[in-house]
């Protein structure tokens, strides 16, 4: 369950942005874990995610079965729609099994003037070498 609390600063536009280094999913066809970088950006209206209850949430997806645009996609859907935000972006950075990435973008809203947005900072998948 995701809970919101009131943004002490709704007359300022600024970025809030949670790193997630840890979130696993579970194949839906072999069963196996996908690991992933999430990262979520949002310029706040009047909401701030409650960060106990987003950890909370994105940990109960190690039990659940979901392709990475599935559940990368829906967890963007679900905040937006909680928090009602100017905007909002959030990148799922998959860890490669069977020898091939995934990288997941969606983003909602349209970025304020002003906003300073830095780059995610999530490395895309290299080889070794």
């Amino acid at each position: 369950m995701l809970d919101r609390v009131g943004n002490p600063h709704p007359d300022t536009r600024y970025l809030a942005r949670f790193t997630f280094p840890e979130f696993t999913v579970m194949c839906p066809v072999t069963g196996q874990p996908d690991f992933a970088t999430l990262v979520i950006d949002y310029v706040p209206k009047a909401w701030l995610v409650e960060s106990k209850s987003l950890k909370l949430y994105l940990n109960s997806f190690r039990n659940h079965g979901a392709f990475h645009e599935q559940c990368t996609v829906a967890i963007g859907k679900k905040l937006n729609a909680l928090l009602e935000p100017k905007w909002l972006r959030i990148g799922g950075y998959f860890h490669p099994r069977g020898g091939m990435p995934i990288d997941v973008f969606w983003q909602a809203g349209k970025l304020p003037a002003g906003v300073w947005v830095p780059d995610q900072g999530v490395r895309t998948y290299r080889a070794r070498g």
